[in-house]
């Protein structure tokens, strides 16, 4: 989740004539644009660029498409506050298909849902659930923790929280560690199943406090780890 406002400039691998002439542009100019969550993994929606909006794009940070329906340029989330900011932008081999990875303040879709692609047509026999990224639920409950922030429902647990102040949730954060701790000691997986998920949710309650979005951690384990990126 970025913050509100909060928009960063993005390195071109190569001058944006250059890559204008990369990509396969269709009879009316456009190519498809995939959009994927940063975090999750999730694909959120697919939309359509021209070359004046794939500029926009690159010079805001934010996503911009090309309306087939209306004929004109539109900015994700400039009315809703749905916004996109983008992390960063692929074509695919043949040149004529767009990759973002954004971090996303809101629902991609218009009806509400996170993603476009929430109906079913088919998954495999048997299967409890949709295949999802490992790590797609951190994404939902950070997200769902903003709102609480932002928000403030009466009578929510994650709300009494951030009423009483950061001396609460680092008491908590200390309690469930303990928790955990414990658990372990104990040699219960159970238990400390529970326990951690618990401190995990209360970390992610800390962060949102702090003003620190989980993009930052994991971007800090990713510097640590020392992992080739490839440009």
């Amino acid at each position: 989740m970025t913050t509100d406002g909060q928009n960063q400039a993005l390195r071109l691998s190569q001058p944006l004539e250059e890559l204008l002439q990369q990509i396969r542009w269709d009879d009316q100019g456009l190519v498809p644009a995939i959009v994927q969550d940063a975090q999750s993994r999730e694909v959120l929606m697919l939309a359509y660029m021209n070359k004046e909006s794939l500029g926009k794009s690159l010079e805001s940070g934010q996503t911009w498409f090309w309306s087939r329906s209306r004929s004109e340029l539109w900015n994700k989330g400039a009315t809703s506050g749905n916004t996109q900011q983008i992390r960063s932008l692929s074509y695919d081999c043949d040149g004529d298909t767009l990759l973002m990875l954004v971090d996303r303040n809101g629902p991609a879709c218009h009806t509400g849902e996170d993603s476009c692609f929430y109906r079913t047509a088919a998954e495999l026999e048997g299967s409890t659930e949709l295949a999802r990224g490992r790590f797609e639920v951190l994404a939902e409950l950070e997200r769902l923790i903003g709102e609480r922030y932002k928000e403030r429902p009466e009578g929510a647990y994650t709300t009494y929280l951030f009423e009483k102040g950061i001396d609460k949730i680092l008491k908590k954060v200390g309690e469930e560690t303990a928790e955990s701790i414990i658990a372990a000691k104990n040699g219960d997986n159970d238990e400390l199943r529970l326990e951690v998920s618990d401190l995990i949710y209360h970390l992610l309650v800390l962060l949102r406090e702090r003003d620190l979005p989980l993009n930052d951690i994991m971007a800090e384990l990713e510097r640590r780890h020392e992992r080739p990126r490839r440009d």
